[in-house]
């Protein structure tokens, strides 16, 4: 397979008149270009045919002529505009819990480089409020759970979440950010899978070690089965808020199950999943679900066993080996370095090329092996979709 992009030489970026109202380090939306707001710029896609977004054809084995591509963090403190916003509004829960703001950052990323995928502003630990696990995300130190739920009492206190009651802004940003995005791109909801939201609860926060989690798994395993059933439970039903109020697709993020041995994923982590997707798939049996386990090299025939439609990989496993481990009948995503986007333009489309060669033709979604890090260039971010956008099969 030849993978060809078009080439840079052929976009610039467009000067804004004095009189513009934006600033002059800003680019804007002209015609035949998306500029970057540090000025690179990406071809603009064409007019959309297709009754459905590249990325749910491809997910679903369509011919497309193209990976969709899309990045974890795509919306985030790398932008100069998310940063502007951040000064104004410090508050990562006033950011990520008011519908105007959730809408707007989650759109600086399509204003600019035009996504195949859309991805909700939001937390995995969005839904802990609601189901009575006070926390909050402190700039500079992250997640911090304020009472952790500890023991069996500790656990019967905490609630089975309610979105429509709980996270009522959620459910109208994804209904607002379906009618913006306009079916160009694909809408994306997100949740945490069980062991990774017990995980964050149990610890009080993020951890190195986890010994408090495994302490509890290994020494009352019957309290963590408990927190683990009321977190797939919860899940399912937000996933289905989710989609019943504009989500296109939804990612599982379980970023701290590879944490477990093998034999320990498939009694706290696997069997949670699988509860998930089944439930999901019950009432919404064409939404697509994607799952995202950071450092899952060797976990994943074990993933497969979840029945999700998408594993996405992160960048320590080679994305040829990764296809012929997973088999023909699951989508895969990813799984560029992240550490990439620092590098040379030359270097970021030799790597994009090289990803989409191994990855093979058809149920792939080009991203990253993880989120975008802090301090990525801007125009690195752009020059990567550019490429990506000019990818032909």
């Amino acid at each position: 397979m030849a993978c060809n992009y078009s080439s840079l030489s052929s976009f610039s970026a467009i000067p804004i008149s004095s009189k513009s109202a934006f600033p002059s380090s800003s680019r804007c939306n002209v015609k035949s270009r998306i500029c970057c707001s540090v000025g690179g710029t990406v071809a603009e896609p064409k007019a959309i045919n297709a009754t459905e977004p590249l990325l749910l054809d491809a997910v679903r084995g369509k011919e497309v002529e193209r990976p969709p591509v899309w990045l974890m963090r795509q919306a985030g403190r790398y932008m100069k505009s998310y940063q502007i916003l951040c000064e104004k509004h410090p508050s990562f829960r006033e950011r990520s819990e008011n519908v105007d703001l959730v809408v707007e950052i989650s759109l600086q990323p399509w204003k600019v480089f035009q996504p195949d995928g859309v991805i909700l502003f939001s937390d995995i630990l969005t839904p802990l409020s609601g189901m009575n696990i006070p926390f909050d995300i402190i700039k500079g130190k992250g997640p911090v759970i304020f009472d952790p739920p500890r023991t069996a009492t500790d656990v019967e206190k905490v609630r089975e979440f309610i979105p429509e009651e709980s996270v009522p802004y959620v459910g109208e940003a994804l209904t607002i950010l379906r009618k913006e995005v306009n079916n160009q791109a694909a809408v994306l909801g997100f949740v945490g899978a069980p062991f990774t939201l017990a995980s964050y609860v149990i610890e009080g926060g993020s951890s190195k070690n986890f010994t408090k989690i495994k302490r509890l798994a290994f020494a009352e395993p019957k309290v963590l089965h408990a927190l683990l059933q009321k977190f797939a439970t919860s899940m399912a039903k937000y996933i289905r808020y989710q989609a019943d109020n504009g989500a296109q697709a939804v990612q599982i993020f379980d970023s701290w199950a590879t944490e477990l041995s093998p034999v320990d994923f498939e009694e706290f982590s696997l069997p949670y999943l699988k509860q998930i997707v089944d439930s999901v798939k019950l009432t919404h049996p064409d939404l697509p679900l994607i799952l995202y386990a950071s450092g899952s090299g060797g976990l994943l025939e074990r993933l497969l066993l979840t029945g999700v439609d998408v594993v996405s990989l992160d960048w320590t496993v080679d994305i040829a080996d990764g296809r012929r481990r997973l088999g023909p009948n699951v989508a895969v995503q990813g799984n560029v370095d992240p550490g990439v986007l620092f590098g040379s333009k030359e270097f970021i489309t030799n790597r994009i090329n090289d990803t989409v060669k191994k990855a093979g033709r058809g149920k792939h979604i080009l991203n990253l092996g993880h989120g975008i890090k802090v301090g990525t260039p801007e125009e690195n971010v752009a020059h990567f979709f550019e490429v990506a956008k000019g990818l032909r099969y």
